[in-house]
């Protein structure tokens, strides 16, 4: 019997911790002290990651008749990141804290002014967070306490650091010092930078992308030509992208190097793109739903339309319930013709379609979902961490960790546990067993400890079902295994045809 437990009070905390004793996600370098905004992926972490891709590309490419797939540099000619724009204004506001040298993104920095019965006393800062209006309140009223100011306290109206006026800046605190020490917002351009070739000059500078979704437009007419595609439809990758982030933070969701998915889904400039930009906001929100995530932590943020970019006719986030706050997940953007008309005038390279109802030329437009790879797996890991009370048969009562994760991206599918690992006749029937399963799915043989243990272990793995080869199974007739369900803990008895039949239902 189980009894829901409370969440820990640091979550994040939790997570990362089972994240590196499980062999989820290491920080990288670790052994000569890390290097920040960079993570690597360990033995069941890439399970997990693999596992999210596949989906994704079955049922983004594979499962459609109008998305095709394409694989392309890290790399590209630095023409496509003038053209994109990306050279000229790919950058965030940076503000520097003169006496600590810490960095912040402005747009991250939040600041109000302490306000009592109408006049300004005074300023106060707080880095963004779950609560940082919260943590704004505290510090106007230590400072109203402090300065001894007698009044009524306003309440606090948060503002980043970008909507700071000058004389605004010379008197908000840094949050490292309490004092103001903060420098005017600046750009900072966040695309890694290369050279390639011998030559270390500016003729040999190139840029690792920060996206992947210029390679799919530079792609669009040799795809076009080489392959029996009409509008509308879709080009799909999957890459590493770089970005040269500030402040990297919150684990593994925003990082220096990561992984996108995207689609860029090409449609007829006449099209209604309204109708089109809200069926994949839909399908991406149910996709999200397949892969196990509650739709409780999942909303929808519609961009004002004053933020949006010029070209854009329309972006929403699917926004996830993160333990650090309500962020986002998935962008589906209404990009209009915009990036295929830089790219035909920066290169000369015509890129239209010809219309056979009209007889006319012209150049597509274009619906984009674009998401990453590293925020989905930080998203199930959140969604399926919990702690709970567990009574034995004694009445003993103990704590279990367990990820409910969805079969579909589960690390481990099955673990076969033979009852004693010296006993012959179990051991080899538990090891025919996972030889055949191994073919199509991935399984974990463990014979380690007592057979309560390998439950826990497997259940901080998130491995939904665990098949104990017990004496029933070779004393009784019908060659039946205990079959013990993650969740619920219900242990009941199958064969092997019904085993396999519950892995071809669930893990798809």
């Amino acid at each position: 019997m189980s009894t829901p437990a409370a969440q820990p009070e640091n979550t994040m905390e939790a997570i990362v911790s089972l994240a590196k004793r499980r062999g989820f996600v290491f920080q990288s370098s670790e052994i000569y002290g890390g290097l920040n905004g960079f993570f690597d992926y360990g033995p069941l972490g890439v399970e997990l990651k693999k596992n999210i891709r596949d989906c994704w590309w079955n049922d983004m490419v594979r499962r459609r008749d109008d998305v095709v797939g394409i694989e392309t540099s890290i790399i590209m000619h630095p023409k496509v990141w003038e053209a994109s724009g990306h050279v000229a204004g790919f950058s965030d506001p940076l503000v520097d804290c003169k006496v600590s040298k810490n960095r912040y993104r402005a747009d991250q920095l939040f600041w109000s002014p302490v306000v009592v019965d109408g006049n300004v006393v005074g300023y106060v800062s707080a880095l963004e967070s779950e609560k940082t209006a919260e943590e704004l309140q505290a510090a106007a009223e230590s400072l109203k306490r402090k300065k001894a100011i007698q009044g009524t306290l306003a309440p606090v109206v948060a503002k980043d650091f970008t909507e700071a006026s000058a004389e605004q800046v010379s008197l908000i605190p840094s949050p490292a010092t309490g004092n103001p020490d903060l420098t005017p917002p600046r750009s900072f351009n966040m695309m890694f930078q290369t050279n390639v070739g011998a030559m270390t000059d500016a003729s040999s500078v190139a840029y690792l992308r920060p996206e992947t979704a210029q390679g799919m437009f530079v792609d669009f007419k040799n795809v076009l030509d080489s392959n029996r595609v009409k509008l509308p439809f879709g080009i799909a990758q999957i890459g590493k992208s770089f970005r040269n982030e500030i402040t990297p933070r919150n684990f593994i969701f925003r990082s220096r190097e990561f992984e996108q998915m995207e689609m860029e889904y090409f449609i007829h400039e006449d099209a209604d793109w309204d109708k089109c930009h809200k069926e994949w906001i839909e399908w991406c929100r149910q996709w999200l739903l397949s892969i196990g995530l509650p739709e409780s932590h999942l909303s929808l943020y519609a961009h004002p339309k004053e933020k949006l970019a010029f070209y854009s006719r329309g972006t929403v986030d699917i926004m996830f319930k993160y333990p650090f706050g309500v962020q986002e997940l998935w962008g589906i953007a209404a990009r209009g013709s915009y990036d295929l008309t830089q790219h035909a005038n920066a290169s000369g390279k015509p890129q239209e379609v010809f219309d056979e109802a009209s007889k006319n030329k012209f150049v597509p437009h274009v619906i984009e979902p674009a998401v990453g790879v590293d925020r989905i797996f930080l998203a199930v890991l959140a969604a399926g961490y919990a702690e709970e009370d567990v009574t034995d048969e004694k009445g003993n009562v103990e704590k279990r960790t367990v990820l409910r994760l969805s079969p579909r991206i589960a690390p481990v599918k099955v673990a076969i546990l033979p009852l004693l690992k010296n006993k012959e006749l179990l051991t080899n029937r538990a090891k025919a067993l996972y030889t055949k399963l191994k073919r199509n799915y991935a399984v974990q043989y463990d014979d380690g400890g007592a057979i309560g243990k390998r439950y826990r272990r497997q259940d901080e793995a998130g491995t939904p079902w665990c098949v104990t080869i017990d004496f029933d199974t070779i004393e009784k007739p019908g060659d039946t295994f205990t079959l013990r369900e993650r969740d619920s803990m219900k242990q009941t008895r199958v064969t092997e045809t019904e085993l396999f039949a519950l892995l071809a239902e669930q893990v798809y």
